[in-house]
This record gives C-alpha cells, sequence and structure tokens, in this order.
C-alpha cells in the first residue's frame, strides 16, 4: 500500500467522458476501480512473482475499447485471440487456434480451434465466442475505436458503418465449434498479424449480456488468455494470476504479477530504484534530464522499433483548416533540437509517418526545418509576421518530457512566425478524451506499430477511422489505401501507398511528424529474463520471469 498512500492525493476530481456506451463502459471501469480500492486494503496479500511499473491508470480492460498500449499490456495477459505475438519476433504464432489454412487467391482462411482452449471458469471456447466478439467489436453501439482492424473482413466496414443490418453477412463463420471461416474483401498478407491484436480477442458472451457495461466487475471474470484479473484497485495496482486452465498453462512463467500506475516519472524510477518494481518500461516514466547517467547503467536497455511521435491539427478549428498554416507550423519545427536536448535516448528526427525498418516499404520525403518558406505561408494564409493569428492551445498529456516539448514548440512557433500558443496539459484520461472528442486545437500524438505493415500506420487516417482524431477526410486517401492492401506485387503496393503517405505529410498535412521512438526499458539482466526486442515493443507477460536469487546475490540485499 504505499504505492498507494503515495500517489492518493493526486486523483483528480473530475472524469469528463463522452456520452453513449463506450462512456458507460468508461464509467463502469472507474466505479469498479472505487470498489476495488476498498476491497482488501488491510489484508495481507502474497507477494507478486513480477512487479512493473505500467504508465497511467488504464481506462478500460475491455479489449473492443482499449487504445493504449499500457492498457494493452494487462489485456493481452487476460485475453487472447486466434494467433499471439512470438516474443522474440512479435510475429503471429498460433494462439486459440491451433492451426489455419489459407485460400490460394489469398481470401479465405479457415482457423481450427485447439479442443483444449477453455475459459477461466472451465467452460469451453468455442467459434461462436469468436464471431461473437469480432461482431461486438463492429457493433456501432460499441464505438470500438479500432473497428477498422476488422474492415479487411468481407462486410464488416458496412455492418460496423449501419449501411448493412444483418451480421449474417459478415465474412465470419462458425462452420462447426472449432472451425472458423474467415472471409475478406482482398488479400490481406498481415491478417493472421491482425488476429493477435487485442481489439480481436475473445471475450465472454455470457458474462456481458449478463453484466452489460459492468461485465469487468464480473466474480469470477471469465478470461480467455494466460492470467485472470485478481483485482483492480484505483491508483495502487493491477493484479493478474496465472490462469490455471489456459492450454499453454505450463510455459506460464509466473503465478502473479502486479502491474503499477504512475505518471510521475521521478516517482517511478525511485520505486525501480528502490527495488519495489522489476520493470521499468513507459518511455516517459524515464526522466529524460537523467538519461546521460542512467543510460549507462547495465539495466538500461535500448532497441528500435516502430513508434513516431507526431502532431495532430484538428481541422474542424480555425486557422488549422488552411493547409498553409499547417505547413508553416511544421517548418518551423527544429526536430534535431528537439531530440538532442529533449529525449536524448537515441530518438531520430523524423519527416515523414511510417518509420524506417520496414523492408516492405520506404517512406516519401516530408517536410524539414525551414522558416523562411514557413513565414511566407503565413503570410499568405492572411498573418503576416503572426499578426492577428488567434490564440490556440497545445494538448498533452502529464509528463515531464511531454511538457519540455510543448514549451519547445512554444517557443519555436513565437520566436519564427510570431503566433502565440498556450500550454494545455491533462492528465492521460482528460487528454485521450479530449482528442476523441476534437476538443483541441494542436495535440501531442504518438503511434505504435500494431504489426509489422505500414498499414498499420496509414489506415489510422482513413475517413471512418476511429482514430483518426483530426477531421481530415480524403476520398483519394482513403482509395489509395484501400487499393494498395488489395495489391499482391509488392513493388506496386509500395508506390500506391507512398501515394497516400505524401498526401498525408505533404499534400494535405493533418499531421506532422516529430521524431522516430527509440525503446528504453529499465530491469535488471541477472535477476529478470525472458524480455526481447522486437519491432512492436511487445513482451508478452507470460514469457518474462524472475530468476531466482543466487546465494551471492541473496545475501548481498
Amino acid at each position: 500500500m504505499k504505492v498507494l498512500a503515495s500517489v492518493l492525493g493526486k486523483l483528480p476530481g473530475t472524469l469528463r467522458f463522452k456520452k453513449g456506451p463506450r462512456a458507460l463502459s468508461a464509467v463502469a471501469s472507474v466505479s469498479s476501480l472505487v470498489v476495488f480500492l476498498f476491497l482488501g486494503c488491510s489484508r495481507s496479500e502474497p507477494k507478486a512473482d513480477l512487479v512493473i511499473i505500467n504508465g497511467a491508470e488504464p481506462g478500460t480492460l475491455d479489449p473492443a475499447l482499449v487504445s493504449v498500449q499500457a492498457d494493452s499490456r494487462i489485456v493481452r495477459a487476460l485475453f487472447e485471440g486466434l494467433t499471439r505475438l512470438d516474443p522474440k519476433t512479435a510475429s503471429a504464432i498460433p494462439g486459440l487456434a491451433e492451426r489455419w489454412e489459407i485460400s490460394p487467391d489469398g481470401i479465405n482462411y479457415t482457423f481450427h480451434l485447439r479442443t483444449n482452449a477453455v475459459w477461466s471458469t472451465g467452460e469451453p471456447i468455442t467459434t461462436a465466442d469468436v464471431v461473437y466478439s469480432w461482431l461486438r467489436v463492429l457493433d456501432p453501439m460499441t464505438a470500438s475505436e479500432y473497428a477498422g482492424q476488422l474492415f479487411f473482413v468481407k462486410n464488416a466496414e458496412e455492418f460496423s458503418s449501419g449501411k448493412l443490418k444483418n451480421p449474417a453477412q459478415v465474412g465470419v463463420k462458425a462452420i462447426d465449434p472449432y472451425t472458423l471461416q474467415v472471409e475478406l474483401v482482398g488479400p490481406t498478407p498481415f491478417f493472421a498479424d491482425l488476429c493477435a491484436f487485442q481489439t480481436l480477442a475473445v471475450v465472454p458472451r455470457k458474462t456481458i449480456e449478463r453484466y452489460g457495461d459492468r461485465w469487468l466487475m464480473a466474480k469470477p471474470l471469465p478470461t480467455s488468455g494466460p492470467y485472470t484479473l485478481d483485482f483492480w484497485r484505483l491508483l495502487d495496482k493491477i493484479r493478474v494470476r496465472k490462469n490455471p486452465l489456459h492450454w499453454d498453462v505450463a510455459n506460464i512463467q509466473n503465478e502473479i504479477v502486479d502491474f503499477l500506475p504512475g505518471e510521475s516519472a521521478m516517482t517511478a524510477m525511485n520505486l525501480y530504484q528502490a527495488r519495489q518494481a522489476d520493470i521499468l518500461w513507459d518511455k516517459n516514466l524515464i526522466p529524460a534530464d537523467l538519461m546521460d547517467v542512467l543510460g549507462q547503467q547495465p539495466d538500461c536497455h535500448r532497441y528500435n522499433y516502430l513508434g513516431t511521435f507526431f502532431l495532430r491539427f484538428n481541422l474542424t478549428k480555425k486557422p488549422f483548416d488552411d493547409v498553409r498554416v499547417r505547413k508553416a507550423l511544421a517548418m518551423t519545427i527544429d526536430r534535431k533540437r528537439i531530440v538532442e536536448r529533449i529525449t536524448r535516448s537515441g530518438e531520430e528526427p523524423a519527416t515523414h509517418f511510417v518509420p524506417g525498418g520496414m523492408s516492405i516499404y520506404t517512406s516519401p520525403p516530408g517536410y524539414g526545418y525551414d522558416p523562411d518558406t514557413a513565414r511566407n505561408l503565413l503570410a499568405e494564409a492572411g498573418f503576416p509576421g503572426g499578426k492577428k493569428f488567434p490564440p490556440f492551445q497545445y494538448l498533452f498529456k502529464a509528463g515531464e518530457t511531454d511538457k519540455k516539448i510543448a514549451v519547445e514548440l512554444q517557443a519555436m512557433w513565437r520566436e519564427q512566425l510570431g503566433i502565440p500558443m498556450e500550454i494545455r496539459q491533462a492528465e492521460s484520461k482528460v487528454y485521450y478524451t479530449s482528442l476523441h472528442d476534437m476538443d483541441y486545437d494542436v495535440g501531442r500524438s504518438s503511434w505504435i506499430g500494431d504489426y509489422n505493415d505500414p498499414n498499420t500506420f496509414l489506415d489510422m487516417f482513413m475517413s471512418n477511422n476511429g482514430n483518426n482524431y483530426t477531421g481530415w477526410k480524403n476520398e483519394k486517401y482513403d482509395s489509395l489505401i484501400r487499393e494498395g492492401n488489395r495489391q499482391l506485387d509488392p513493388k506496386k503496393r509500395e508506390k500506391i501507398l507512398q501515394q497516400a503517405e505524401t498526401l498525408l505529410i505533404h499534400d494535405d498535412l493533418p499531421i506532422t511528424p516529430i521524431y522516430f521512438y527509440s525503446g528504453v526499458l529499465f530491469y535488471r539482466p541477472d535477476e529478470v529474463e525472458g524480455v526481447y526486442f522486437n519491432v512492436l515493443d511487445e513482451h508478452p507477460i507470460s514469457s518474462i520471469k524472475k530468476k531466482k536469487p543466487t546465494s551471492a546475490s541473496a545475501s548481498s540485499r
């Protein structure tokens, strides 16, 4: 309870949620947190085998609604899909499906579920559960931001948009309890990888239908993954416990795992240094000012992965509906200055959106640092020297690094363009709600690849994608993304997607990239094993374990 005591005073007084089904889920999640907060606080608890500092308090653990990487780490431990991620390569390997076949044209998939796959409560997991879970994501009432991950399935997009009312016409069919047939709109080489994404995980229909938006409070909560939810206590911890009925229980490395919330980098590092946590793996929870020293330690691990830090413009607000204004702002960002002075962890300045490292794709160039051209563009837009440019806000979530970047952007735009910018810092939940509700002018954003393909970055800005958050709609862009994903020739596909990215980062510019992430996480290699560095920055909890201490190391503590 030391962590709880240290942060109880930071509980936000008000959380704002958009009205609708997603809001009910969010409110239910907060309600459940309050319940868990007071359950078991006074009784003694067994010590966890592994303790992880995981970032901000989750908004939900519903796979259909999760949109934040820190939340998805916990969700992946609780709920599994047809495939799962290889801990070393982050490529798709068999999960609830033990095997699958693909038709020669790449359109039809036949998945065969494991006959020994059961819910943590003992009932068998069947193809009917998969069909229900996917249709629930597509149901407009669910309001899943990641519903687009299923739009590769025939008629899925039409059903999600409400154009098609009959769910039986969606291309996912239960042939029998253990055989699932999926028909796609076209060849999708990364579809098996999509099936490992948390949105496509299998969730318990009976529990959801019984409890509605409060289903995560069910006791016991049926889970399909390697762990069960022991408890969730607000601003204290989330504890998961090994699922003894999981089909791969023999390879689950830990009995109990604790996830600690936190948004203060100094507090997180202090907890880790005090050995109250085994892993610190949220980059924002590592003090950037100390990286020169911390980076030399043997427990600091750096690696490259598919992640981009970028800015969104709200095109529904003036003057950001003018592309000349957006280009002027983009051209006065000294990206090199940001990575060298602030982030300082090996990040690379970015002028395009899709990171390097994909052998199948190379991005087109975007805008670099060009303040002279930027000033001319701003003058053309009617704001010479920044005169009469309306005050605007830059939205970012709480964190020292993000705050420093905000201050740096404020100075750059004031010095080079003469325009006023206000800094708007928000707690994580308020920050994400503001993005979702388009309640911002310019917003800090980031994206980590969900699978190793450029589509995981580019399809986010299609007109109907739930993660767009810019107000930008471009039919040509939508058409190019769809055409590219149907193209079997990799070279032709690359050229089509490059045209789309050019619209995104050069012609229309609803976003502007700032830098590519460099992974940094802390753990003691003599104490923890099973952490592998891959391009998706995914580290399945079930594969990580504490080493048994040697007599020498045990006596030194």
